[in-house]
Protein backbone atom coordinates (compact mmCIF):
# COMPACT_ATOMS: atom_id res chain seq x y z
CA UNK A 1 0.00 0.00 0.00
CA UNK A 2 1.54 3.54 -0.75
CA UNK A 3 0.09 7.23 -0.19
CA UNK A 4 0.52 10.10 -2.70
CA UNK A 5 1.46 12.14 -0.48
CA UNK A 6 4.45 15.56 -0.35
CA UNK A 7 7.34 16.11 1.62
CA UNK A 8 5.21 17.44 4.79
CA UNK A 9 3.11 15.09 4.95
CA UNK A 10 5.63 12.73 5.13
CA UNK A 11 7.09 13.98 7.88
CA UNK A 12 3.50 13.67 9.51
CA UNK A 13 3.06 10.44 8.69
CA UNK A 14 6.87 9.25 9.63
CA UNK A 15 5.93 10.69 12.94
CA UNK A 16 2.47 9.56 13.69
CA UNK A 17 3.55 5.25 12.86
CA UNK A 18 6.76 5.79 14.50
CA UNK A 19 4.68 7.63 18.23
CA UNK A 20 2.26 4.45 18.09
CA UNK A 21 5.28 2.15 17.38
CA UNK A 22 6.89 3.15 20.69
CA UNK A 23 5.43 4.72 23.62
CA UNK A 24 9.05 6.41 24.61
CA UNK A 25 8.76 8.66 21.18
CA UNK A 26 8.20 12.42 22.51
CA UNK A 27 7.38 15.30 20.06
CA UNK A 28 8.16 18.69 21.48
CA UNK A 29 9.35 21.91 20.39
CA UNK A 30 7.95 25.70 19.50
CA UNK A 31 3.88 25.09 18.43
CA UNK A 32 4.07 21.91 17.62
CA UNK A 33 1.51 20.46 19.56
CA UNK A 34 -1.78 23.20 19.22
CA UNK A 35 -0.95 24.79 16.13
CA UNK A 36 0.14 21.64 14.68
CA UNK A 37 4.02 23.13 13.80
CA UNK A 38 4.64 25.97 11.66
CA UNK A 39 4.35 24.11 8.70
CA UNK A 40 2.03 21.68 10.06
CA UNK A 41 4.30 18.55 10.17
CA UNK A 42 2.87 17.95 13.52
CA UNK A 43 -1.04 18.84 12.76
CA UNK A 44 -3.18 16.31 14.59
CA UNK A 45 -0.39 14.23 16.79
CA UNK A 46 -1.22 15.63 20.01
CA UNK A 47 -4.86 14.94 20.02
CA UNK A 48 -3.52 11.67 19.09
CA UNK A 49 -0.93 10.97 21.27
CA UNK A 50 -1.50 13.57 24.65
CA UNK A 51 0.73 12.17 26.49
CA UNK A 52 3.62 12.26 23.82
CA UNK A 53 3.09 15.34 22.53
CA UNK A 54 4.34 18.51 24.10
CA UNK A 55 4.68 22.29 23.12
CA UNK A 56 7.44 23.80 24.69
CA UNK A 57 9.06 27.21 25.79
CA UNK A 58 10.33 29.30 23.10
CA UNK A 59 14.26 28.59 24.27
CA UNK A 60 16.34 26.26 21.71
CA UNK A 61 19.06 25.81 24.30
CA UNK A 62 16.41 23.91 26.21
CA UNK A 63 14.69 22.16 23.63
CA UNK A 64 17.74 20.49 22.72
CA UNK A 65 19.11 19.83 26.76
CA UNK A 66 15.92 19.03 27.50
CA UNK A 67 16.41 15.86 25.13
CA UNK A 68 19.60 14.97 26.34
CA UNK A 69 18.20 14.15 29.81
CA UNK A 70 14.99 12.64 28.09
CA UNK A 71 17.45 10.51 26.26
CA UNK A 72 19.40 9.43 28.79
CA UNK A 73 16.64 8.29 30.64
CA UNK A 74 15.80 5.96 28.19
CA UNK A 75 13.44 7.83 26.00
CA UNK A 76 13.70 8.95 22.22
CA UNK A 77 13.63 12.55 22.01
CA UNK A 78 12.41 13.88 18.60
CA UNK A 79 12.41 18.08 18.77
CA UNK A 80 11.51 19.94 16.28
CA UNK A 81 13.25 23.66 15.96
CA UNK A 82 10.92 25.60 14.55
CA UNK A 83 13.56 27.35 11.69
CA UNK A 84 17.44 25.66 11.29
CA UNK A 85 19.36 29.04 11.50
CA UNK A 86 18.09 29.23 15.39
CA UNK A 87 19.55 26.06 16.36
CA UNK A 88 22.73 28.12 16.68
CA UNK A 89 20.79 29.03 20.12
CA UNK A 90 20.97 25.17 21.08
CA UNK A 91 24.23 24.58 18.91
CA UNK A 92 26.75 23.93 22.25
CA UNK A 93 24.44 21.46 23.15
CA UNK A 94 24.27 19.89 20.28
CA UNK A 95 28.30 20.01 20.01
CA UNK A 96 29.04 19.77 23.78
CA UNK A 97 26.85 17.53 24.82
CA UNK A 98 24.27 15.68 22.40
CA UNK A 99 27.11 14.39 20.37
CA UNK A 100 29.38 13.02 22.74
CA UNK A 101 27.27 11.53 25.70
CA UNK A 102 28.14 8.08 24.19
CA UNK A 103 31.64 9.08 24.08
CA UNK A 104 32.01 11.29 27.75
CA UNK A 105 30.08 8.51 29.41
CA UNK A 106 32.60 5.33 27.83
CA UNK A 107 29.72 4.05 26.26
CA UNK A 108 26.94 3.86 29.83
CA UNK A 109 24.62 6.70 27.73
CA UNK A 110 24.02 7.09 24.03
CA UNK A 111 21.87 9.97 22.80
CA UNK A 112 18.84 8.73 20.51
CA UNK A 113 17.28 11.63 19.56
CA UNK A 114 16.70 12.95 16.35
CA UNK A 115 16.39 17.20 16.01
CA UNK A 116 14.02 18.05 13.07
CA UNK A 117 14.49 21.49 11.40
CA UNK A 118 13.22 23.13 8.01
CA UNK A 119 16.30 24.46 6.48
CA UNK A 120 17.50 26.33 3.49
CA UNK A 121 15.86 29.76 1.40
CA UNK A 122 12.94 29.73 -1.30
CA UNK A 123 10.06 30.78 0.65
CA UNK A 124 10.65 34.36 1.05
CA UNK A 125 11.58 34.68 4.62
CA UNK A 126 12.99 36.92 7.04
CA UNK A 127 16.89 36.79 8.50
CA UNK A 128 18.20 33.82 10.25
CA UNK A 129 15.18 31.62 8.74
CA UNK A 130 17.35 30.46 5.05
CA UNK A 131 20.28 28.66 6.25
CA UNK A 132 21.69 25.65 4.91
CA UNK A 133 24.53 24.67 7.91
CA UNK A 134 24.23 20.93 7.05
CA UNK A 135 28.57 21.68 6.80
CA UNK A 136 28.57 22.59 10.32
CA UNK A 137 26.93 19.78 11.69
CA UNK A 138 28.90 17.74 9.30
CA UNK A 139 31.88 19.10 11.24
CA UNK A 140 30.48 17.42 14.77
CA UNK A 141 31.71 14.17 15.64
CA UNK A 142 29.33 11.80 16.90
CA UNK A 143 26.01 13.73 15.16
CA UNK A 144 24.78 12.21 11.94
CA UNK A 145 23.40 14.46 9.49
CA UNK A 146 20.71 13.59 6.76
CA UNK A 147 18.82 15.78 4.17
CA UNK A 148 15.55 14.08 2.34
CA UNK A 149 14.93 15.33 -1.35
CA UNK A 150 11.78 13.11 -1.64
CA UNK A 151 8.52 12.42 0.08
CA UNK A 152 9.29 8.55 0.10
CA UNK A 153 12.75 9.42 1.27
CA UNK A 154 11.51 11.81 3.89
CA UNK A 155 9.52 8.99 5.79
CA UNK A 156 12.47 6.27 5.22
CA UNK A 157 14.74 8.38 6.11
CA UNK A 158 13.38 10.35 9.15
CA UNK A 159 11.89 6.69 10.75
CA UNK A 160 15.35 5.11 10.33
CA UNK A 161 16.86 8.99 11.97
CA UNK A 162 14.52 7.95 14.98
CA UNK A 163 15.27 4.53 15.50
CA UNK A 164 19.12 5.01 15.16
CA UNK A 165 20.73 4.41 18.85
CA UNK A 166 22.77 7.30 18.67
CA UNK A 167 21.80 11.47 17.49
CA UNK A 168 20.69 12.75 14.43
CA UNK A 169 20.04 16.41 13.18
CA UNK A 170 17.56 16.32 10.28
CA UNK A 171 17.11 19.21 7.52
CA UNK A 172 14.34 19.46 6.10
CA UNK A 173 14.17 21.48 2.53
CA UNK A 174 10.73 23.95 3.35
CA UNK A 175 11.16 25.12 -0.45
CA UNK A 176 10.12 21.62 -1.22
CA UNK A 177 7.68 20.88 1.80
CA UNK A 178 4.80 20.88 -0.72
CA UNK A 179 6.12 21.03 -4.33
CA UNK A 180 5.27 17.73 -5.74
CA UNK A 181 4.08 14.27 -4.45
CA UNK A 182 4.64 10.72 -4.70
CA UNK A 183 3.95 7.81 -3.73
CA UNK A 184 4.92 7.07 0.43
CA UNK A 185 5.08 3.45 1.25
CA UNK A 186 2.78 2.75 4.06
CA UNK A 187 3.32 1.36 7.19
CA UNK A 188 7.34 0.27 8.29
CA UNK A 189 9.41 1.89 5.62
CA UNK A 190 13.19 2.78 6.26
CA UNK A 191 15.98 4.24 4.24
CA UNK A 192 19.57 3.51 5.14
CA UNK A 193 21.60 6.42 6.70
CA UNK A 194 24.52 6.80 4.92
CA UNK A 195 23.69 5.73 2.17
CA UNK A 196 23.49 7.86 -1.27
CA UNK A 197 21.08 7.06 -4.37
CA UNK A 198 21.52 7.69 -8.49
CA UNK A 199 18.56 9.68 -9.24
CA UNK A 200 19.71 9.43 -12.68
CA UNK A 201 21.89 7.13 -14.82
CA UNK A 202 24.69 9.06 -17.27
CA UNK A 203 27.93 8.44 -19.22
CA UNK A 204 29.35 11.93 -19.66
CA UNK A 205 29.17 13.79 -16.35
CA UNK A 206 27.96 13.04 -12.11
CA UNK A 207 25.88 15.92 -10.84
CA UNK A 208 25.85 15.47 -7.05
CA UNK A 209 23.39 17.38 -4.43
CA UNK A 210 20.74 16.76 -2.05
CA UNK A 211 17.62 18.41 -0.89
CA UNK A 212 15.65 21.03 -2.79
CA UNK A 213 19.07 21.40 -4.62
CA UNK A 214 18.23 18.00 -6.11
CA UNK A 215 14.90 18.69 -7.06
CA UNK A 216 16.52 21.48 -9.01
CA UNK A 217 19.17 19.79 -10.34
CA UNK A 218 17.17 16.79 -11.40
CA UNK A 219 14.93 19.57 -13.37
CA UNK A 220 17.89 21.57 -15.17
CA UNK A 221 19.52 18.17 -16.54
CA UNK A 222 16.73 17.47 -18.16
CA UNK A 223 17.99 20.22 -20.67
CA UNK A 224 21.47 19.18 -20.70
CA UNK A 225 23.11 17.93 -24.04
CA UNK A 226 25.61 15.59 -21.75
CA UNK A 227 24.48 12.52 -20.41
CA UNK A 228 23.91 13.36 -16.68
CA UNK A 229 24.13 10.82 -14.03
CA UNK A 230 22.60 12.35 -10.61
CA UNK A 231 23.45 11.68 -7.29
CA UNK A 232 21.60 12.27 -4.43
CA UNK A 233 23.65 12.03 -0.87
CA UNK A 234 20.66 11.95 1.65
CA UNK A 235 23.33 11.89 4.30
CA UNK A 236 25.76 14.48 4.77
CA UNK A 237 27.84 12.66 7.44
CA UNK A 238 28.36 9.86 7.19
CA UNK A 239 29.30 10.55 3.28
CA UNK A 240 28.60 8.09 0.72
CA UNK A 241 32.03 7.90 -0.48
CA UNK A 242 31.37 4.19 -2.64
CA UNK A 243 28.35 5.58 -4.91
CA UNK A 244 30.44 9.09 -5.47
CA UNK A 245 33.81 8.18 -6.26
CA UNK A 246 32.18 4.67 -8.43
CA UNK A 247 29.98 7.08 -10.57
CA UNK A 248 32.62 9.73 -11.33
CA UNK A 249 35.10 6.78 -11.71
CA UNK A 250 32.64 5.92 -14.73
CA UNK A 251 31.99 9.48 -15.88
CA UNK A 252 35.18 11.27 -15.31
CA UNK A 253 33.60 14.48 -14.79
CA UNK A 254 31.96 16.09 -11.69
CA UNK A 255 29.74 18.78 -10.28
CA UNK A 256 28.46 19.27 -7.08
CA UNK A 257 25.39 21.45 -6.18
CA UNK A 258 24.14 23.31 -2.83
CA UNK A 259 22.81 26.29 -1.56
CA UNK A 260 24.65 26.32 1.18
CA UNK A 261 28.16 29.46 0.74
CA UNK A 262 30.61 27.78 -1.12
CA UNK A 263 33.83 28.36 1.40
CA UNK A 264 34.55 25.31 3.70
CA UNK A 265 31.19 24.02 2.08
CA UNK A 266 29.93 20.16 1.54
CA UNK A 267 30.99 20.22 -1.70
CA UNK A 268 35.07 20.85 -1.14
CA UNK A 269 34.96 17.61 0.95
CA UNK A 270 33.38 15.87 -1.61
CA UNK A 271 35.80 17.11 -4.00
CA UNK A 272 38.52 16.59 -1.46
CA UNK A 273 37.33 12.65 -1.11
CA UNK A 274 37.44 12.37 -5.04
CA UNK A 275 41.00 13.69 -5.21
CA UNK A 276 42.11 11.19 -2.68
CA UNK A 277 40.05 8.11 -4.33
CA UNK A 278 39.27 8.72 -8.07
CA UNK A 279 42.34 11.46 -9.17
CA UNK A 280 43.28 9.64 -12.14
CA UNK A 281 39.94 8.89 -13.64
CA UNK A 282 39.20 12.65 -13.74
CA UNK A 283 39.33 14.73 -17.25
CA UNK A 284 38.43 17.88 -15.95
CA UNK A 285 38.78 19.87 -12.89
CA UNK A 286 35.37 19.18 -10.42
CA UNK A 287 32.81 22.38 -10.69
CA UNK A 288 31.24 23.91 -7.73
CA UNK A 289 28.21 25.49 -8.41
CA UNK A 290 26.92 26.92 -4.63
CA UNK A 291 25.68 29.41 -2.79
CA UNK A 292 28.15 32.81 -2.01
CA UNK A 293 30.08 33.67 0.88
CA UNK A 294 27.13 36.27 2.44
CA UNK A 295 24.62 35.73 4.51
CA UNK A 296 21.16 34.37 3.19
CA UNK A 297 19.84 37.64 1.68
CA UNK A 298 16.28 39.31 2.13
CA UNK A 299 13.81 37.23 -0.03
CA UNK A 300 14.04 40.36 -2.53
CA UNK A 301 16.95 38.93 -3.79
CA UNK A 302 17.36 34.95 -2.64
CA UNK A 303 15.91 34.14 -6.13
CA UNK A 304 20.08 35.75 -7.25
CA UNK A 305 21.67 33.52 -4.58
CA UNK A 306 20.55 30.24 -4.57
CA UNK A 307 21.55 28.12 -7.69
CA UNK A 308 18.92 27.80 -10.31
CA UNK A 309 19.03 26.06 -13.69
CA UNK A 310 21.18 28.65 -15.69
CA UNK A 311 24.13 28.07 -13.19
CA UNK A 312 23.55 24.09 -12.68
CA UNK A 313 23.54 23.89 -16.74
CA UNK A 314 26.96 26.21 -16.72
CA UNK A 315 28.94 23.83 -14.38
CA UNK A 316 27.97 20.61 -16.07
CA UNK A 317 29.09 22.63 -19.71
CA UNK A 318 32.19 23.94 -17.96
CA UNK A 319 33.43 20.64 -17.12
CA UNK A 320 32.20 19.06 -20.10
CA UNK A 321 33.97 21.24 -22.56
CA UNK A 322 37.02 21.42 -20.49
Amino acid sequence: MANNLNVVEAVRQGLDEELARDEGVIVYGEDVGVNGGVFRATQGLLEKYPDQVYDSPLAEAGIIGTGVGLATYGLTPVPEIQFAGFIDQGFHQLKQHVSRLRSRSRGRFNCQMTVRAPYGGGIHALEHHSESFEAGYAHVQGIKVVVPSTPADTKGLLTASIRDPDPVVFLEPMRIYRRFREDVPEGDHTVPLGEATVRREGDDVTVISWGAMMWETLRAVEDAEASVEAIDLRTISPLDTETVVESVRKTGRCVVVHEAPRTAGMAAEVIARLNEEAFLYLEAPVERVTGYDLPFPLFAREERYIPDRERILGGIEMVVDF
